[in-house]
């Protein structure tokens, strides 16, 4: 009976053991851990604040990331449908803020961060910082990419996600 009791306390102290070394290590990695006498690692701007590959952090990232291009994808395909194609550049179509405002606002409510979006990733032009319903609504708003080419980059965005996902 003792034998038994032996074997459960040696397994109990492995399992400890095993479990201390993986905190340790995890630790090691952690940049605001202290206390520790383990030489940090460096971080390089892409790798910091990011989830671990794999981890389900990182997947409900790729998933939300796809979702936001799916937006962005048809709010231009509104403007391109909705928009006016401007005289001396017929593959830029304009619309203003107050019209886009009104009609994807039935759609979604974050009209005013997918502009945004879309404009930092080069398919919308307009001036200012922001645009405010009302005091903005003026001000337009240029697709400067042809509908297609948006199309095609986001199909190549969407298949470089869902390659990341199968990899991990």
């Amino acid at each position: 009976m003792s034998s038994m009791m032996y074997e459960s306390l040696g397994a109990k102290v492995a399992m400890f053991n095993q479990y201390a070394d993986k905190h340790r290590d995890k630790q090691s990695k952690n940049p605001f851990s202290s206390g520790l006498d383990i030489e940090k690692p460096k971080f390089s701007k892409e790798e910091y604040g990011r989830p671990e590959a794999g981890s389900l952090s990182d997947l409900r990232g790729r998933k939300a990331n796809a979702h936001v291009l799916k937006e962005i994808l048809e709010l231009c395909e509104i403007i391109s449908h909705e928009g006016t194609p401007c005289r001396d550049q017929p593959d830029v179509s304009a619309i203003t803020f107050g019209d886009i405002f009104n009609i994807y606002t039935n759609i979604s409510n974050k009209c005013v961060g997918l502009l945004l979006r879309a404009r930092k990733q080069k398919f919308l032009e307009f001036e200012g910082e922001c645009l405010f319903q009302r005091r903005d609504d003026n001000v337009p708003i240029f697709l400067i990419k042809p509908i297609e080419d948006i199309r095609k980059e986001y199909n190549q965005r969407l298949e470089e996600i869902r390659n990341i996902e199968l990899d991990s």
